[in-house]
């Protein structure tokens, strides 16, 4: 179990730091149906992450008939381009970051977002987790190392349950601060989303260049053995 949470864990934290969910439950949380709408995005969140890391899973833990122990040979090779495509993100996050004295970009469906109801709002949530590139490329990565790793079928669950209940902080623990910070609670999510948003390229770039080394040199080392 430990192999399996540990190969999963950098993708889940790649995906809880991403800027844009977190800076629009930000902003839904300030508007009149703030309460119904967070709720909503955190749970349209949750289980299209949920979803997605299962299929995943199960599809790449079932894959090897062959009846050898190790993992399927197409996970490795799914890996190898997975940390390929890390590496090219990460260089590509990076030379798109803002510059000195430049605000970071946001997405023109922001500008709408007090109008939403809590169904789009869920509708949201679930684009911006398994549709958007970075978010979907980072999710089907861990849900591969974790169906590549060695845990056995229960440490595989306990892994992918963490691995979604870490990816999904993003939306759940702002939701949480809204519901139980009290009066200072405005004051802590501005200073997350204007943090999130001036630091986010730096953030991304590191994760998702040790990602993609890492993913390249476990493919490279299972296919190779």
């Amino acid at each position: 179990m430990g192999d399996a949470i540990g190969q999963m864990l950098t993708s889940a934290v790649g995906i809880a730091i991403s800027p844009l969910p977190l800076i629009a439950v930000i902003l839904m949380l300030a508007t009149p149906r703030g309460r119904s709408n967070g709720i909503a995005f955190a749970l349209g969140w949750t289980l299209s992450l949920a979803v997605l890391v299962t299929v995943v899973v199960l599809a790449g833990s079932g894959a090897d008939a062959s009846g050898d122990e190790g993992p399927a040979t197409w996970t490795l090779w799914l890996k190898l381009a997975l940390g390929v495509l890390f590496l090219l993100m990460g260089a590509k996050q990076w030379r798109e970051r803002p510059r000195e004295g430049q605000d970071a970009k946001t997405p023109g469906w922001m500008a709408a977002i007090d109008k939403f109801t809590p169904g789009k709002s869920a509708g949201m949530a679930a684009a911006l987790a398994v549709a958007n590139p970075k978010n979907l490329v980072l999710a089907v990565g861990g849900a591969v190392s974790i169906a590549s790793s060695t845990a056995d079928g229960g440490g595989k669950t306990v892994a992918a349950v963490l691995m979604v209940v870490i990816a999904s902080l993003c939306a759940t623990l702002p939701l949480a601060v809204f519901l139980f910070g009290g009066a200072k609670a405005t004051e802590v999510l501005a200073g997350w989303k204007a943090w999130m948003s001036r630091h986010n390229a730096a953030i991304m770039t590191t994760v998702l260049v040790i990602l993609g080394f890492k993913y390249v040199g476990d493919a490279i080392s299972g296919l190779t053995a």
